[in-house]
């Protein structure tokens, strides 16, 4: 006999993607379990590089205001770095990585703050959520699934206890105890080394780097490193740092080799105080798939690699995203369950071009570069390489994109697939994320999409409007419609009706639907997945 479900979803893992996942699904009235061993978030300042998607994620719960306010870095300080080579000192660098420079294609602008303090506004958003209940400071020891629903043994050093939810989402790291439990097994890459963390505090430091203006981080090249980076960040102005760096030797704790390590790095000698030393392995791995049965995975738990780039939390939080409004919906029972197979068919293409099209990119493109240019042997032509390499030092932040134009859900391209690899636009694409757009009479487009789907009407008729209504009770689809004219910026989508997901992701656009408002809604719900599996 199948045991009654105290949960409609459990979630091991609350760092920020278990957190935000649990907030989501809170947020729509979910009842959530979360299961966390530590008992506060561990203080080591990594996860820091937020995109505007992820604020937008913390707008859309309710942080964002906390988010911000969070910051340990003074407002406004730029959130861009430096490449150099061999060293900072070495008189090799140029600007790297502004994000800031794709902000105007979000409903809200980018931010850095310490994974900790995330963790921190995040943990108080889900205590104020009467549908989620948190179990810090226990550990989870054994997963049974059967039937379709799973169970999850949990405890304490003097507790024990078993929670019984209708799904399971394992968000608990890169060596996950619910993917094993699971036997999902996952695909690495050849990536694999040792990595040294380093947090400390140096005063000296910041009188070193000065001469870079403000700059958040800074990237290592070096051709003993083949084509992996040092490096190095600020965790404050006041002179606390990171660094991580691949490992020559052994690992070692003896802060001489540390040290040595950091000044290698500056080009100079410099006093610090260790705060933490840890090590690490960089590797690339994504589990083969994102769902068996009642179980998910997501955030590190699905996929991993190198901190390059700062796509790990907001690659995770975007998954948290995604699966939390197509559980719901399914709990809700306006959704297909064909609709949960859409979050693996979306989300691992995307995070596997990441990874290819992006981090293994950039190791690749250094290898090269380092190989084949030494100033030692031949200055003039490695300081012409130098300059094309700064030319193209931004465009990692302007092609990352991510899109869902395979997805079954949308109506996009015939031959589109999914990927991380784009364009950004405010043209409304069937696939992308919704760019914003001015409403008139000062009304805020973001808000007025709620948290069902969304229908922006410009010019619509008053049948218009009725019928995308109509079609949304027929099928039980919450749906917001934003009726406005067709002026301002709003011309900018290209399209006087545009579907959108509760995720803000472009279903369909156009100026007349070809076909029924229904079966535009009931694609987007996970009509058209549904035919697919069965067929």
């Amino acid at each position: 006999m199948r045991e009654v479900a105290e949960y409609q979803v459990a979630i091991v893992g609350g760092g920020p993607v278990g957190l935000g996942l649990a907030v989501e699904l809170g947020l729509r009235g979910v009842r959530t379990a979360l299961v966390e061993s530590r008992t506060e978030p561990q203080r080591i300042p990594k996860g820091q590089n937020l995109t505007q998607r992820t604020m937008e994620h913390f707008r859309y719960w309710g942080v964002e205001s906390e988010i911000r306010a969070a910051r340990v870095m003074p407002e406004g300080y730029p959130n861009s770095g430096v490449t150099a080579y061999r060293s900072l000192m070495s008189g090799y660098s140029f600007p790297w990585w502004r994000r800031s420079t794709v902000n105007e294609f979000y409903f809200a602008p980018n931010e850095r703050i310490p994974q900790y303090e995330t963790e921190r506004v995040l943990r108080e958003r889900a205590a104020g959520l009467e549908t989620v209940e948190t179990f810090y400071g226990w550990t989870a020891t054994g997963i049974e699934q059967g039937g379709q629903g799973v169970a999850v043994e949990i405890g304490t050093d003097t507790e024990k206890r078993r929670l019984v939810a209708d799904w399971l989402v394992g968000c608990d790291g890169s060596h996950s105890t619910v993917r094993a439990a699971a036997g999902i097994p996952e695909d690495r890459s050849d990536h694999d080394r040792k990595m040294a963390l380093l947090v400390f505090r140096s005063t000296e430091l910041n009188h070193l780097v000065s001469g870079f203006g403000e700059v958040s981080f800074f990237k290592i090249i070096d051709p003993d490193l083949d084509g992996y980076w040092k490096f190095l960040g600020r965790v404050d102005i006041e002179g606390g740092w990171f660094f991580h760096a691949p490992l020559e030797e052994p690992a070692s704790d003896d802060p001489r080799t540390l040290h040595r390590l950091l000044h290698d790095a500056v080009g100079a000698e410099f006093g610090l105080v260790l705060d933490h030393v840890g090590f690490w392995d960089l590797r690339i791995a994504i589990a083969r798939q994102y769902r068996k049965g009642s179980v998910f995975l997501a955030g590190d738990a699905a996929h991993s690699h190198p901190p390059y780039g700062g796509y790990g939390i907001n690659t995770g939080l975007e998954d948290a995203r995604n699966l939390g409004w197509k559980l719901a919906a399914v709990i809700e029972g306006w959704g297909e369950d064909a609709l949960l197979e859409t979050y693996g068919q979306e989300r691992q293409p995307v995070f596997r071009s990441t990874a290819d099209d992006f981090i293994a990119s950039f190791i690749k493109t250094d290898r090269e570069f380092l190989a084949r240019y030494d100033p030692a042997e031949d200055r003039e032509e490695f300081e012409r390489a130098w300059e094309d390499q700064r030319a193209s030092a931004g465009s990692g932040v302007a092609d990352f994109e991510p899109h869902y134009e395979g997805s079954p859900l949308v109506f996009g391209p015939e031959d589109g697939t999914s990927g991380a690899v784009g364009a950004h636009s405010f043209v409304a694409r069937p696939g992308h994320h919704l760019p914003p757009t001015e409403l008139s009479r000062d009304r805020d487009l973001f808000s007025e999409l709620g948290r069902g789907f969304g229908l922006i009407a410009l010019d619509a008729s008053p049948t218009e409007a009725t019928t995308w209504r109509t079609a949304a009770a027929t099928l039980g689809v919450p749906l917001s419609v934003v009726e406005d004219d067709l002026g301002g910026e709003r011309q900018r989508y290209g399209s006087r009706l545009i579907l959108i997901r509760p995720d803000h992701y472009v279903v369909w656009a156009g100026d007349e639907l070809d076909g029924e408002a229904s079966a535009a809604l009931g694609r987007a719900a996970g009509a058209e997945a549904a035919k697919t599996r069965s067929g």
